[in-house]
């Protein structure tokens, strides 16, 4: 069950309309995403590269570039500490590049998910330490790193902190910062930076932009336009919202990176049959970035970045290939443990939970937090997948808006030994005779209601099969790119009949329908999901032989209403109009 509703905004569409030279459809997304002045719509349309701020904005910019050209200059040791996922490698990655560019004695460390877990641990200061490191530069990471940051000072090191995650507040809403020589973060309170939702690819970014400002390189403006690119990727791949200037770098980073010389990049695209001509933010968001999370999850993060570092085309496309394999590995093991994970649910008392709590023995750490979103996907309802892990039990969750899931765990910390998030997400870590005590905790002292896991569908517009060209497709495109904070409009469509349907894709997974409206305009459909649930679906209300019917292709009496997005498909030099549904009735 779903509740779909039209947003309906009010707004003056006609002026809109000829204030922008926008046609109407375009005029009423730009309304629902809260655009209703020219002037604004203009600036969302239209991202200039010029309008990203000014790195010294950012509190602490000043005293970390004026560290890094006395280090550089002095030949003073730099170890850079980053992190496993896609924005710390892309982090790291831009960090290194630059210093190594600008003569600095630089290498790098990456924590392993498994061995170390997130930011930088006593281990990698005593190991800086013995290594003659003069200077610890972390990115993605640090900003409540207290007491390793003390420890590097206890040791005569410099630290600088980079990173864009939230600072440590205390019981009586006081922040606190690291002990480092200089701390780069948005968030900080009495930070003067515009715009705090940056990832941590692109604070470095702007630190590097700023300490390019001390050298004078021949081709300074496109190696920032090249460093800027790889920031796209990893604001798109931690979920940043495209809004602001984020929105900017993802627009000019994607068409950078459909001309990028990257020798990793290449190799990587062209694995995952990616035609640069039509790069967008799904490509970064759903098959480079994983393609790069699978070398943390399940090798070492290290050979994300070694990809990014290749110099040789030998060597981008094996590194390509492995990660590549392992992202299929990764989806493999992602997906087995997903049905193991849904059987268990199904037949269980769990199925009658608010708050799903799983326990999957052998489940590989890396992988919990991705297969809780896929239940949480399911079932609609707040997810806690729980493994065996090297010391106790680990899990990870994902929720739903209705449940601050952060804080409902608190409310439980006594039945953990760790807990780190915020209301969407979260990890812990528990001993096992605790996993039921926990999931009887979080299941009595809910105020979830079952009304909250019905989904909600919102659609921009009641849209009719004949305002569907590809001048409309192509307008649209001006909304890209797409993602979180700004979301790929969505439109319906009443009371389609099916004129044939045909069931396609590896291990049948979609079916491509061709349907006719009441004006009797004809339109191919394709829909990618649980096909056995749209079976059903059309069978409790048209009946088994309908169904039938519509399986084998013949004519049937099953209408069908859709939210979709429509896109041009292009095959062998032939193109036509396709609507993707999204959701179905």
């Amino acid at each position: 069950m779903e509740n779909w509703f039209i947003k309906n905004k009010k707004a003056d569409f006609h002026r809109i309309m000829q204030e922008c030279g926008v046609s109407e459809v375009i005029a009423r997304c730009l309304v629902n995403k809260g655009f209703t002045e020219a002037k604004e719509i203009h600036s969302f349309l239209n991202p200039q590269f010029d309008s990203l701020y000014d790195p010294y904005l950012m509190k602490d910019v000043d005293k970390a570039v004026d560290i890094l050209t006395e280090k550089i200059e002095t030949g003073k040791k730099i170890r850079i500490i980053g992190d496993y996922d896609v924005d710390g490698i892309v982090a790291t990655y831009i960090l290194y590049r630059t210093l190594k560019r600008l003569g600095a004695a630089v290498d790098y460390e990456i924590p392993d998910r498994i061995e170390d877990g997130y930011g930088m641990n006593s281990r990698m200061i005593s190991d800086a330490s013995n290594d003659k490191v003069d200077t610890l530069l972390t990115c993605d990471n640090g900003i409540v790193a207290m007491e390793q940051v003390q420890m590097a000072k206890e040791l005569g090191m410099t630290v600088i902190v980079t990173d864009h995650h939230s600072l440590y507040e205390t019981e009586d809403n006081k922040f606190i910062l690291p002990p480092a020589d200089a701390v780069v973060n948005p968030k900080q309170p009495d930070c003067a930076y515009p715009y705090e939702g940056l990832c941590g690819a692109v604070v470095t970014y702007k630190l590097m932009e700023a300490l390019l400002d001390r050298y004078d390189l021949a081709d300074k403006e496109s190696y920032l336009e090249e460093l800027l690119s790889y920031a796209a990727i990893a604001t798109v791949c931690d979920v940043m919202d495209l809004v602001d200037e984020n929105r900017i770098i993802v627009k000019h980073g994607l068409k950078l990176l459909g001309k990028t010389k990257n020798k990793g990049l290449l190799a990587l695209m062209d694995a995952c049959g990616i035609d640069r001509k039509q790069l967008n933010s799904f490509h970064l968001g759903f098959v480079i970035g994983p393609c790069l999370n699978a070398s943390g999850r399940l090798d070492t993060a290290k050979k994300g970045l070694e990809l990014l570092l290749a110099e040789t085309k030998d060597e981008a496309v094996c590194l390509a290939q492995e990660v590549r394999e392992l992202n299929n590995l990764r989806k493999d093991m992602t997906q087995e443990n997903v049905n193991k994970a849904t059987d268990l649910i199904e037949n269980s008392p769990l199925k009658e939970d608010k708050v799903l709590v799983v326990y999957l023995q052998d489940c590989h750490e890396s992988i919990a937090g991705i297969i809780a979103g896929r239940i949480r996907e399911r079932y609609h309802r707040p997810t806690l997948v729980l493994t065996d892990a090297n010391d106790g039990i680990k899990g990870s969750g994902r929720s739903i808006e209705a449940y601050n899931m952060i804080e409902e765990l608190s409310r439980c910390r006594n039945l953990m030994l760790k807990l780190g998030g915020h209301p969407m997400a979260a990890g812990l870590s528990l001993i096992p005779e605790n996993i039921e005590p926990l999931r009887k905790a979080l299941n009595e002292n809910t105020s979830l209601t079952y009304e909250m896991f019905v989904p909600k569908v919102t659609i921009d517009a009641q849209l009719p099969l004949g305002y569907v060209t590809e001048g409309l497709i192509n307008e649209l495109k001006q909304l890209e790119p797409f993602g979180k904070g700004n979301e790929k409009p969505l439109f319906a469509e009443r009371n389609l009949k099916i004129k044939s349907a045909f069931v396609i894709g590896k291990n049948a997974c979609g079916i491509r329908l061709r349907v006719i409206n009441q004006y009797q305009r004809e339109m191919d459909a394709l829909y990618f999901g649980d096909l056995d649930a749209f079976f059903a679906h059309f069978a409790g209300k048209y009946g088994e032989e309908e169904v039938e019917k519509l399986k084998t292709g013949r004519g049937t009496k099953i209408e069908l209403t859709a939210t979709y997005y429509p896109r041009i498909n292009e095959y062998n030099g032939f193109r036509n109009v396709q609507l993707m549904i999204q959701n179905y009735r």
